[in-house]
């Protein structure tokens, strides 16, 4: 795809380390230079361990990078907090692996969905429920859902709720950490296809952690190839099986298993269970 010159999101020798009892230390980042540009999904792949999920956090300022630097929009956010912060994590938002650990279990998905409209100041009252219900058509999910809690909701339901609260804010970034990795192979795959829609009709900028690199080629631009905490390889991702030349990408490219594949092959089980199905009730009503 045709690129700005200019990345929004800029991450400069980050360097994460993480004190251990018996003074040991561990480096869960090392180095890592990464630049996501405006309207791109940039995918990370790696297997656990391999600091995705550390990368994301340091990003939302859930954790504090040791050095390094990260800059938005050229401006530079490493050291950010109090009020500042506050108001960058309404650029930056993130859909983390397990939706359900998100809800307040007394909240419903309409509360959910509208408290940050109203944190933020960007909506409030009959505006706001309007603005609630238009969310939840857009990720597919039916205007009744808002008076619903949490627990009523199926996995791929509450997932697609986090995402409306997510792009209800209008972000410029969104970090989707594993969101999709807890889900059925086939509601996986419809939240893969929601994500592509939105960010086709936003031009949100996005980043994709997985440790399945066929899920990340999916929804990707370029593919980030992360192992033991240094990015190893930066590869399009339509040029993946052409242009890929570290080994540890290759290994991950002769292990994956598409979720194109597993879909088939649900279906093709699916269809063979309807069919014995089908004819154990014909010799039922022959018999």
């Amino acid at each position: 795809m045709a690129l700005e010159r200019l990345p929004i999101l800029e991450l400069k020798n980050l360097c994460k380390t993480y004190e251990l009892k018996g003074h040991r230390a561990v480096d869960a980042l090392k180095a890592v230079h990464l630049e996501l540009y405006p309207g791109e999904c940039l995918g990370i792949v790696g297997e656990s361990g391999s600091g995705k999920s550390t990368l994301a956090r340091c990003i939302t300022h859930l954790e504090r990078v040791n050095s390094g630097q990260i800059q938005y929009r050229q401006q530079d956010i490493t050291r950010l907090n109090g009020k500042l912060l506050r108001q960058q994590r309404k650029q930056i938002q993130m859909v983390f692996q397990e939706p359900s650990a998100i809800f307040n279990p007394r909240m419903k998905i309409g509360a959910f969905i509208r408290e940050p409209l109203i944190n933020y100041k960007i909506m409030k009252g009959q505006k706001a429920e309007q603005e609630v219900l238009r969310l939840l058509e857009r990720v597919g999910l039916s205007a009744a859902t808002a008076d619903k809690y949490p627990h009523e909701l199926s996995g791929g339901e509450q997932q697609r709720a986090v995402i409306a609260r997510a792009i209800g804010v209008e972000p410029d970034i969104i970090l989707f950490d594993e969101a999709t990795s807890a889900l059925d192979v086939s509601i996986q795959q419809q939240i893969l296809d929601l994500l592509v829609e939105l960010r086709k009709e936003t031009g949100i900028s996005s980043i994709f952690i997985s440790h399945d690199l066929a899920v990340v080629q999916q929804v990707s631009d370029r593919i980030a190839v992360m192992y033991q905490g240094e990015v190893v390889e930066v590869v399009e991702s339509s040029r993946l099986t052409s242009s890929a030349n570290h080994p540890y990408t290759r290994s991950l490219m002769s292990s994956v298993l598409s979720v194109r594949e597993m879909r088939y092959r649900m279906q093709g089980q699916r269809q063979k269970q309807e069919r014995e199905q089908a004819e154990i009730f014909q010799e039922s009503l022959s018999g």
